[in-house]
Protein backbone atom coordinates (compact mmCIF):
# COMPACT_ATOMS: atom_id res chain seq x y z
CA UNK A 1 0.00 0.00 0.00
CA UNK A 2 1.33 3.42 -0.92
CA UNK A 3 1.37 6.13 1.70
CA UNK A 4 -0.31 9.48 1.12
CA UNK A 5 3.02 11.13 1.99
CA UNK A 6 4.75 9.23 -0.81
CA UNK A 7 1.95 10.09 -3.22
CA UNK A 8 2.19 13.81 -2.42
CA UNK A 9 5.98 13.77 -2.68
CA UNK A 10 5.82 12.14 -6.12
CA UNK A 11 3.43 14.87 -7.25
CA UNK A 12 5.88 17.54 -6.07
CA UNK A 13 8.79 15.82 -7.81
CA UNK A 14 6.74 15.61 -11.01
CA UNK A 15 5.90 19.31 -10.83
CA UNK A 16 9.62 20.07 -10.47
CA UNK A 17 10.42 17.80 -13.41
CA UNK A 18 12.66 15.53 -11.34
CA UNK A 19 12.77 11.89 -12.38
CA UNK A 20 12.15 9.33 -9.65
CA UNK A 21 11.59 5.65 -9.07
CA UNK A 22 9.34 4.27 -6.35
CA UNK A 23 9.81 1.11 -4.31
CA UNK A 24 13.21 0.31 -5.83
CA UNK A 25 14.29 -3.31 -5.33
CA UNK A 26 17.86 -3.70 -4.08
CA UNK A 27 19.88 -6.86 -4.73
CA UNK A 28 21.65 -8.59 -1.88
CA UNK A 29 24.88 -10.52 -2.44
CA UNK A 30 26.74 -12.50 0.19
CA UNK A 31 30.26 -13.72 -0.56
CA UNK A 32 29.55 -13.73 -4.27
CA UNK A 33 26.18 -15.46 -3.92
CA UNK A 34 23.19 -13.52 -5.22
CA UNK A 35 20.46 -13.79 -2.61
CA UNK A 36 17.90 -12.01 -4.73
CA UNK A 37 16.02 -8.82 -4.05
CA UNK A 38 15.39 -8.62 -0.32
CA UNK A 39 15.26 -4.89 0.33
CA UNK A 40 13.16 -2.11 -1.15
CA UNK A 41 14.01 1.58 -0.84
CA UNK A 42 11.07 3.98 -0.87
CA UNK A 43 12.37 6.20 -3.66
CA UNK A 44 15.40 7.09 -5.74
CA UNK A 45 15.43 10.61 -7.17
CA UNK A 46 17.34 11.49 -10.34
CA UNK A 47 19.27 8.24 -10.02
CA UNK A 48 21.36 9.95 -7.33
CA UNK A 49 19.56 10.20 -3.99
CA UNK A 50 17.88 7.44 -1.97
CA UNK A 51 14.84 8.64 -0.01
CA UNK A 52 13.54 6.77 3.00
CA UNK A 53 10.14 8.06 4.08
CA UNK A 54 8.86 7.80 7.64
CA UNK A 55 5.94 8.98 9.75
CA UNK A 56 7.25 8.46 13.27
CA UNK A 57 7.43 10.46 16.51
CA UNK A 58 11.17 10.95 15.99
CA UNK A 59 13.91 9.43 13.86
CA UNK A 60 15.90 6.71 15.60
CA UNK A 61 19.42 5.38 14.94
CA UNK A 62 17.85 2.29 13.33
CA UNK A 63 16.42 4.55 10.61
CA UNK A 64 19.94 5.81 9.85
CA UNK A 65 21.17 2.21 9.71
CA UNK A 66 18.36 1.27 7.34
CA UNK A 67 19.18 4.11 4.96
CA UNK A 68 22.91 3.36 5.10
CA UNK A 69 22.15 -0.26 4.17
CA UNK A 70 20.12 0.93 1.18
CA UNK A 71 22.96 3.23 0.12
CA UNK A 72 25.47 0.37 0.31
CA UNK A 73 23.25 -1.98 -1.67
CA UNK A 74 22.35 0.61 -4.30
CA UNK A 75 25.96 1.91 -4.65
CA UNK A 76 24.57 5.45 -4.35
CA UNK A 77 26.25 7.89 -1.97
CA UNK A 78 23.52 10.33 -0.90
CA UNK A 79 20.40 9.65 1.13
CA UNK A 80 17.61 11.56 2.82
CA UNK A 81 15.51 10.39 5.73
CA UNK A 82 12.24 12.30 5.64
CA UNK A 83 9.90 12.15 8.64
CA UNK A 84 6.47 13.49 7.74
CA UNK A 85 5.23 13.36 11.35
CA UNK A 86 6.57 16.80 12.31
CA UNK A 87 4.97 20.26 12.39
CA UNK A 88 7.58 21.68 9.98
CA UNK A 89 8.93 19.30 7.33
CA UNK A 90 12.36 20.97 7.44
CA UNK A 91 12.68 19.65 11.00
CA UNK A 92 12.03 16.10 9.82
CA UNK A 93 14.78 15.83 7.21
CA UNK A 94 18.14 14.20 7.84
CA UNK A 95 20.77 13.65 5.17
CA UNK A 96 23.33 10.85 5.12
CA UNK A 97 26.40 10.37 2.97
CA UNK A 98 28.00 6.98 2.43
CA UNK A 99 31.61 6.40 1.46
CA UNK A 100 32.72 9.92 0.55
Amino acid sequence: MKSIDEECLTQELSILGLPYQRQVLLPVNYKGLALGYRYRSDMVVSGLVVLELKAVNHLEPIHDAQLLTYLKLSTLKLGLLINFNVPLIKNGIRHLVFGL
